[in-house]
């Protein structure tokens, strides 16, 4: 089974020091070395992440699909997508960056920019060279405000560092639209169909009979071939999904716990509180004020 990483199971992995850390953030470099190396390299984050290739080569597969990722390359994943890393040269040095689905939730352009279909089946990509200069020079000052001890501003700093930083990466899905040729088994592009679906579909529909029907399969074969190949059954998708966008909506909106939970399509507010409680262990208001 993959392993599955939370933010605070980073922390405690590579032992980080209380006084740097930042809410929703991690930044990882060649310094950093994790206390455990587990045998299984297969792993799964609860929140995005972003490797930068400063030297070197790694070969992984990223959802499925293998990946040779070279000096000056940037690698998306988005939330919970697998990943395992066969080899590094010996020379390989990254630079890995890791945000929770919490601040990911905290900006609609970052919600927006883990939607996008382009991104899981092509998540390594370089930039031109004057991008990828600037991309250095601002890797180079998140890592150094990272490393500082706590100050007034630093979140705010290291928020708007991060988001101009993911919008020179995103520029590039929105320039180069050709969509990655490899080509896909029928599990890959079930998958791939069952994440357009879900994305379309999961605030209104949650049955899971619905995407099956979808996709001619039956229900319990879609669970179990989802629960195999990517770790979460059907439900735990789409749970997955509409907690997204409840802590999006409560986060970045001024709607009312019960217009939020209409625009969900809760029957009432008390049951939307008790499945956000559930999932989250935060009641909507608590989220609010984190």
């Amino acid at each position: 089974m993959p392993l599955f990483f939370t933010l605070d199971d980073i922390y405690k992995l590579y032992n980080t020091d209380p006084t740097i850390r930042v809410d929703g953030i991690v930044v990882l470099d060649k310094n950093d070395r994790p206390k455990i190396e587990y045998p299984d390299h297969r792993h799964q984050f609860d929140g995005l992440l972003f490797s930068f290739m400063i030297k070197g080569t790694m070969k992984s597969r990223i959802h499925f699909l293998e990946y040779e990722v070279n000096v000056d390359d940037t690698v998306v994943i988005l939330p919970q997508l697998m990943i395992d890393v066969h080899e590094f040269s010996d020379d390989a040095e990254m630079i890995t960056m890791g945000l929770s689905l919490d601040f990911i939730a905290s900006f609609s352009t970052l919600r927006e920019f883990i939607m996008n279909d382009q991104i899981r089946w092509r998540p390594v990509i370089k930039l031109n060279e004057e991008r990828q200069q600037q991309q250095k020079e601002l890797l180079a000052l998140i890592l150094k405000i990272y490393r500082e001890k706590q100050s007034p501003k630093k979140k705010e700093i290291l928020q708007h560092l991060i988001i101009a930083l993911i919008h020179i990466i995103a520029e590039v899905y929105t320039v180069g639209t050709t969509q990655n040729t490899e080509t896909k088994s029928r599990t890959h592009e079930l998958i791939d169909n069952f994440y357009v679906l879900i994305t379309k579909h999961a605030i209104e529909e949650r049955r899971v009979k619905f995407y099956a029907d979808q996709l001619y399969l039956t229900p319990q074969y879609l669970s179990t071939l989802l629960k195999q190949t990517t770790g979460k059954s059907v439900l735990q998708w789409i749970d997955h999904i509409v907690i997204m966008q409840a802590k999006t909506l409560i986060k970045t909106s001024n709607l009312t716990i019960k217009e939020i939970s209409n625009q969900l399509h809760f029957v009432d507010s008390s049951l939307f509180c008790r499945y956000f409680k559930r999932h989250t262990g935060f009641s909507p208001k608590a989220f609010k004020h984190i």
